[in-house]
């Protein structure tokens, strides 16, 4: 099949995941900052952070299916008008439980980039697939990352309302423009709402590798979100830094989301399991220089290079194996993935808030490790018993 995917509209949804999906994660150098100023534990603030996860788990669940029935305009219009509601309601929060209702809307409404993976990979041919899905990946892992940098810098300098409020006015001129610029893509799909996601169950039980991919997704966002929860309050409590500081990480974090598109590439030339198997070293390894890095600068920025670089592999792995059948499925097919990733994100996130309260860094450290090797255990156990 011969791509009718464009450059210009590729990196239009390149660029439009890392804006939207950037609304997940403004919170997370500024988890300080909003417990000073409720008066809450650390312990408490961290639900911001863990309620837009599963906002998002659940947009996932309810929201992405849609693709394979509705208009992606109309979905994509219905979506950005809550989106923007809620990020102006989470702005004008004055207690700690608005804000986490807020949050949970954002992280809701924040999953429309994952419309954008299935579609750049129904748009490319086979051979360009990888590469189409890998650019789409730099454009929200980038997003994901660059969030962290400018919502602490903000927020420290404005504070964190102003980040908030800048968020919803750049989701109101996003929208503008791809209501303007991207394809609109009519899907044949005929059944019930209610059919459709019964179908959801019919392809996790028939398809193994979509199991297992889901499961190496679940355990290594869970790894992920351990320490990007945790690091302010270590920057905190190791060096005195404040928001600002913790969020320019995420620029050493880029360093490894930008090797999406090498690894999006290297999945049609290099067997898949080297692959997964490369990104879960990676990740062991940043965890061992995380534990002994509590107060070493260098020791953490080199880790968030692998540990980012690790995700990136598993993650981008994970999706061409999914996308490569199911062409008719691929939003449900990617909602079991994405709906397992971020249940496994909102673990993470709950259990470091935990570790670091009741064990400080190293019992973060040891729960990112053995998070890491689960991943090396199940894949080993069960890859097999799928096509890699």
């Amino acid at each position: 099949m011969k791509s009718s995917l464009s450059n210009s509209v590729l990196y239009l949804m390149s660029i439009s995941a890392g804006l939207v999906v950037a609304n997940l994660y403004y919170n997370q150098p500024l988890l300080h900052l909003i417990s000073v100023t409720f008066n809450v534990t650390e312990s408490a603030v961290s639900n911001v952070a863990l309620t837009t996860q599963l906002g998002y788990a659940f947009g996932l669940l309810f929201i992405i299916p849609l693709g394979d029935k509705i208009s992606n305009h109309k979905i994509l219009q219905i979506d950005f008008l809550i989106l923007v509601v809620s990020l102006f309601a989470a702005a004008l929060s004055n207690a700690l439980w608005l804000l986490i209702i807020s949050s949970f809307a954002i992280g809701f409404t924040s999953s429309i980039p994952q419309l954008f993976v299935p579609l750049a990979a129904q748009l490319s041919d086979k051979e360009g697939r990888g590469r189409a899905i890998g650019i789409v990946m730099s454009g929200l892992l980038i997003g994901i990352l660059g969030s962290r940098v400018l919502s602490g810098f903000i927020g420290e300098q404005f504070g964190w309302r102003v980040v908030y409020y800048g968020a919803a006015v750049m989701m109101i001129i996003l929208f503008v423009i791809l209501k303007w610029k991207l394809p609109k893509i009519k899907p044949t799909y005929k059944d019930s709402y209610s059919t459709l996601m019964k179908s959801l169950w019919f392809y996790f039980k028939t398809e193994p590798a979509l199991r297992l991919a889901s499961l190496r997704g679940a355990l290594a966002f869970g790894a992920l979100s351990v320490f990007w929860t945790t690091l302010v309050f270590l920057m905190e409590d190791s060096f005195g830094y404040g928001s600002s500081i913790t969020g320019l990480f995420g620029l050493f974090g880029i360093v490894g989301a930008l090797g999406a598109t090498v690894i999006g590439k290297l999945n049609n030339k290099v067997s898949k399991n080297k692959l997964i198997l490369f990104g879960i070293v990676l990740m062991i390894i940043s965890w061992g220089i995380f534990l002994v890095s509590p107060h070493s600068i260098i020791g953490l920025v080199i880790g968030v290079i692998l540990i980012d670089l690790g995700m990136q592999g598993l993650h981008i792995t994970n999706q061409n194996i999914i996308f490569s059948k199911n062409e008719e499925a691929r939003n449900r097919v990617n909602t079991i993935y994405m709906v397992s990733f971020f249940i496994g994100g909102s673990a993470g996130t709950s259990l470091g808030a935990v570790a670091w309260q009741y064990y400080g860094w190293t019992g973060v450290s040891i729960l990112g490790i053995a998070l890491s090797v689960a991943i090396a255990v199940v894949h080993l156990l069960f890859h097999k018993k799928t096509i890699l």
